[in-house]
């Protein structure tokens, strides 16, 4: 889904912010090292914990960050929230968030979230993190979404694993439950027919079924050796599949390989809260980028309630940045007035419309101001060789000058 160039893409610089975005995502929780988090500028703040996607066998559950993020990060800056919830919150939708579990009580999820089972326990701290991406409320780290529900399904086993089977069916109770949008973000290697039958139901029921494009990077080795794969349910038709980014718009250095990405969205030095206590951590990944994508989604929904899932789907990618990957722009997704997704209409901003003239009236305009300047032009020339020509005249009597010997000048009789 490659939405038509609408003029130059709006890009924060940060070529130089890629090191320093390259967090771990899968570490033991009581050994998480601390991370700068990056200003748009590129500048190192203060430390914050990496929230991981992942924990060892052995590993204590993720445990209470004592530091707390001073300001908004580069992400929400990004995103335009302030704007966007001038326009829209997401009120009256509900996101089901398929990965590892969420805590309903949870710093600035407000008893929104509905967790039901071992789905109420988020060992892991992940699935937490993420909800605040798309539905947590606070001074500077409001989500996307803050008006929407979460529905907490696991996809993960209590240490973060993922499996098909898990997966599938937290697609299919979230089907059951009459989610509105519905994000998987964590992402299978290889495909699977009961999944494949779990996402294809949920989107005849209405569902929107975003997805992580790729899994979390890995914390030990490089990827340089994975080859290029589809994930799923991420590959599946008509899912969303959406990547993550760095805030010049590249894909991190460590992000895994793969093909048919939809958009891409904010997954590095992003910051969120945790299942315990109201300390902040640091997440990278396609999973947090599928997260504000979903977040994104409600918003939408909940402004457009006669979209189908198609025409919201369509409405996010269409409205994005355009670049090699569409970049997720949440304001523009809400405020933008699209005509039919078929046609090969542009698309034009709602909120921020451009009077355009009529150039067959400016051309005609031209033409007179040519002809005023020429005219004006032969007016002053005239006005000047009579200035200089007509005393000499008088001079000689009116007599015509005559050319002159060797001097080079004229003469007189």
């Amino acid at each position: 889904m490659k939405p038509p160039a609408r003029g130059a893409a709006r890009l924060l610089s940060g070529a130089g912010l890629a090191a320093a975005l390259l967090l771990p995502t899968a570490v033991t929780a009581h050994t998480a090292p601390h991370s700068g988090v990056p200003a748009a500028d590129g500048k190192k703040g203060q430390e914050l914990p990496a929230m991981p996607s992942a924990l060892d066998a052995d590993a204590e559950c993720t445990a209470a960050s004592r530091e707390k993020a001073k300001k908004q990060d580069w992400s929400r800056q990004r995103l335009d929230l302030d704007r966007t919830h001038g326009h829209g919150i997401g009120a009256g939708v509900t996101v089901a968030l398929i990965d590892t579990g969420v805590a309903p009580d949870a710093d600035g999820l407000d008893g929104r979230v509905t967790a039901d089972g071992s789905a109420a326990d988020d060992c892991v701290g992940h699935g937490t993190f993420l909800a605040g991406l798309i539905a947590g409320r606070g001074a500077s780290l409001t989500g996307v979404a803050p008006g929407a529900r979460i529905l907490a399904l696991r996809g993960t086993d209590t240490r973060g694993a993922a499996s098909p089977a898990l997966v599938a069916a937290a697609v299919r109770e979230a089907t059951e439950a009459g989610a509105d949008v519905i994000a998987v973000t964590v992402a299978l290697p290889r495909r699977n027919t009961e999944l494949t039958r779990a996402v294809a139901d949920a989107r005849r029921a209405g569902a929107i079924v975003v997805a992580a494009a790729t899994p979390d990077p890995p914390t030990r080795g490089g990827t340089d050796e994975i080859p290029s794969r589809v994930y799923w349910p991420a590959g599946e038709p008509g899912v969303l599949s959406v990547a993550d980014m760095l805030p010049g718009g590249l894909r991190p250095d460590r992000a895994l390989p793969t093909t048919g990405i939809d958009l891409a969205a904010p997954g590095a030095g992003v910051v969120s809260g945790g299942p315990r206590g109201d300390g902040h951590y640091l997440g990278a990944g396609a999973s947090v980028a599928a997260a504000y994508a979903a977040g994104a989604a409600a918003v939408v929904l909940a402004a457009h309630p006669d979209d189908s899932p198609d025409a919201v789907t369509h409405r996010l990618t269409a409205t994005a940045y355009p670049a090699d990957i569409p970049q997720l722009d949440a304001y523009a997704a809400v405020t933008t007035v699209l005509g039919d997704p078929g046609s090969s209409a542009g698309t034009e901003r709602a909120a921020e419309r451009v009077a355009v003239r009529d150039t067959s009236d400016a051309d005609a305009a031209t033409d007179r101001a040519t002809l005023f300047v020429i005219l004006g032009s032969t007016a002053v020339l005239t006005v000047l060789w009579a200035a200089f020509t007509l005393p000499r005249a008088r001079a000689r009597g009116w007599r015509p000058a005559r050319a002159g010997g060797g001097g080079g000048g004229t003469t007189e009789d």
